[in-house]
């Protein structure tokens, strides 16, 4: 389903950003806009984990630089029946975590290091639980790409927002005035909008599936709870709303109209789940 689900977004994405070459810059903009869907297309699929590891300065770690977590990962992974996957730790004082990858045999988790410091050991392997069972349920693709996407409407919406501060206005007709403010407006909504599809409905599962995986529904509801509050108080320096939806816990902090375009779902209602999980109701 989930690879319906990429190719299905992949193709939804070509078609924008070829409307939106046609806003910018008529049929030459739509043909630049098919070209730029086809690199963003492949580019996404084979390198969007590569990409998005290296916006956070993620680095590879083993059994040797790394043995707790590693041996950590590798225990759980096996309980998932899953292949194992590539470890990375993020030199970051907020406690957080991502999975990424194409598929399970080409998947990775990243830890921060405020993660292995501020939590204990029961609640690290349930985060890396619910990051396991994102991969098992090949989450990972479709969040990846969606990444990169968000990423790439963003910086078209702010190229045009330029083009229209430093164009000349004898050179614009009416159309790509319009085309700017539409792309200056609706890119970044449309950005968050995508990502809020693709992920508020799986994180409930990988919180279930993850419980599973561990073997501690309650270890991660007392994970989730400290990380929200952890993450609030210090959002992830360098985070943005591109790469958001690919946490356990959103790395950005804000109120108000944010919350309607939050890319999770209430922390207080994935808790009450994982206690009605550990209750046997669920």
């Amino acid at each position: 389903m989930n690879s319906l689900k990429t190719v299905f977004f992949m193709s939804l994405m070509t078609a924008l950003f070829v409307v939106i070459g046609n806003l910018l810059g008529g049929n030459f903009g739509m043909i630049i806009g098919l070209g730029f869907a086809v690199v963003m297309n492949f580019g996404s699929y084979w390198f969007s984990d590569k990409i998005v590891l290296s916006m956070y300065g993620a680095r590879q770690v083993d059994a040797a630089s790394a043995p707790k977590l590693y041996l950590m990962v590798e225990r759980l992974a096996r309980n998932a029946n899953l292949p194992m996957p590539k470890v990375y730790v993020m030199n970051n004082d907020t406690p957080n975590a991502f999975a990424t990858g194409r598929n399970p045999k080409n998947a990775a988790v990243a830890v921060t290091t405020g993660i292995l410091r501020l939590i204990n050991d029961q609640e690290l392997e349930a985060v890396i639980g619910h990051e396991l069972a994102h991969v098992k349920n090949r989450d990972i693709l479709i969040g990846s790409v969606a990444a990169t996407f968000a990423g790439a409407i963003t910086m078209i919406a702010n190229m045009a927002q330029w083009a229209m501060i430093f164009g000349r206005s004898d050179d614009e007709d009416s159309g790509g005035l319009i085309g700017g403010l539409v792309m200056m407006i609706v890119a970044p909504i449309a950005a968050t909008m995508l990502q809020m599809a693709i992920s508020r409905s799986r994180e409930y599962i990988a919180d279930r599936d993850g419980a599973q995986i561990a073997g501690n529904p309650m270890a991660l509801a007392s994970a989730l709870a400290k990380l929200h509050n952890m993450n609030h108080d210090h959002p992830i320096q360098g985070a943005g709303p591109a790469t958001a939806h690919m946490f356990i816990i959103n790395p950005l902090s804000g109120g108000g109209v944010f919350k309607l375009f939050s890319t999770h779902p209430p922390v207080e209602e994935r808790i009450k789940r994982l206690r009605e999980q550990a209750a046997g109701r669920a």
